[in-house]
């Protein structure tokens, strides 16, 4: 099953990014480096639930 999720940016808390995610083969919070435009810099997003 796929949910959506959100990546929100660690340093200003904007959701910069949505994705997909298989839950059942993916179980771990989805983290990676992505571009912030509000930070205007490389930054840590992290998986948050997007509102259905």
């Amino acid at each position: 099953m796929r949910i959506n999720i959100g990546l929100k940016c660690s340093e200003c808390g904007e959701i910069n990014y949505t994705t997909s995610k298989n839950t059942k083969t993916h179980t771990e919070k989805f983290e990676t480096k992505k571009y912030c435009p509000r930070c205007n810099k490389h930054t840590l997003h992290k998986e948050v639930k997007l509102k259905s």
